[in-house]
C-alpha cells in the first residue's frame, strides 16, 4: 500500500435538506443521494509524488442511500496537475491504497459500479469556512455557491457546525446552504438552497486524522 496524505479543505453540496441526514445515520431526504464536491489540497503526497497546491472535484449520484450502492461518479482533476499527480489523485479518489471503509473516497468507489472517465479542467475557488460563504467553478462542468443557512424567522445567518468523532470524511464541518448546477460531464444534477458544508480535511489511507 502506497503511503499518502491530503491536508486541505472541502466544499460540498448535495440534494438533501440542511444538515444532511447521512450525517445522522438517516435516509436521504428525497430517497436518492446526489452531490458535487470540490477539494483544495494545501499539502499532500502520494508516495514520492507531491500533491501540494492541487485541486480536484467530483460529481456523484446514487439512486438510493449510498450504502445501498448502484452509484456512479466522475472525477475532475485540476488542469495544473502533471501526469504523475493526476494518476496519484485518481488512485486516492477511487479508494486505492486505502484501508477498507477508511475514507469517503473508498466508500464512494465501493458503492459505485460505474466510474466515468476522469476529466481535466481548471478549478477556480473562493471560500471561507468561518463565514460559510464560498463558490467554485469547475471548468464548464459544474458551478457551486454556498451561503449561510438563513434563520427561518429572522432570515439572519444561522450558524451550525457538525462534529463527528467517527467519520470517513471530516472531524468538523460548517453547515451552509448550497446551489449547484452541472453543465458538462456525464452526470446531470441541479440543486437550489440545499445542504452544503465547508470542512477542513486531513486524510490518509488509514482514515481521518
Amino acid at each position: 500500500m502506497i503511503d499518502w496524505n491530503i491536508d486541505g479543505q472541502e466544499m460540498a453540496n448535495c440534494n438533501c435538506n440542511f444538515g444532511c441526514p447521512c450525517q445522522f445515520g438517516v435516509l436521504p431526504t428525497g430517497g436518492s443521494c446526489q452531490a458535487v464536491a470540490v477539494f483544495n489540497i494545501t499539502k499532500g503526497h502520494y508516495g514520492d509524488v507531491s500533491l501540494d497546491g492541487l485541486r480536484a472535484a467530483g460529481v456523484y449520484y446514487w439512486p438510493g442511500p449510498i450504502h445501498e450502492g448502484n452509484g456512479q461518479y466522475q472525477l475532475i482533476i485540476g488542469d495544473s496537475a502533471s501526469i504523475e499527480q493526476k494518476a496519484a489523485l485518481e488512485a486516492i479518489m477511487s479508494g486505492k491504497d486505502t484501508e477498507e471503509m477508511a475514507t469517503m473516497w473508498y466508500v464512494f468507489n465501493a458503492t459505485s459500479p460505474t466510474q466515468h472517465p476522469t476529466l481535466s479542467a481548471p478549478i477556480e475557488l473562493d471560500w471561507d469556512i468561518d463565514s460559510r460563504v464560498g463558490s467554485a467553478k469547475v471548468g464548464g462542468i459544474f458551478d457551486i455557491a454556498v451561503a449561510p443557512i438563513p434563520n427561518i424567522v429572522s432570515g439572519e445567518p444561522h450558524r451550525i457546525s457538525i462534529q463527528l468523532t467517527d467519520s470517513f470524511e471530516f472531524r468538523q464541518a460548517e453547515m451552509a446552504s448550497g446551489t449547484s448546477n452541472t453543465k458538462g460531464g456525464v452526470i446531470d444534477l441541479s440543486f437550489e438552497a440545499t445542504h452544503a458544508h465547508i470542512a477542513k480535511l486531513n486524510l490518509t489511507g488509514q482514515g481521518v486524522v
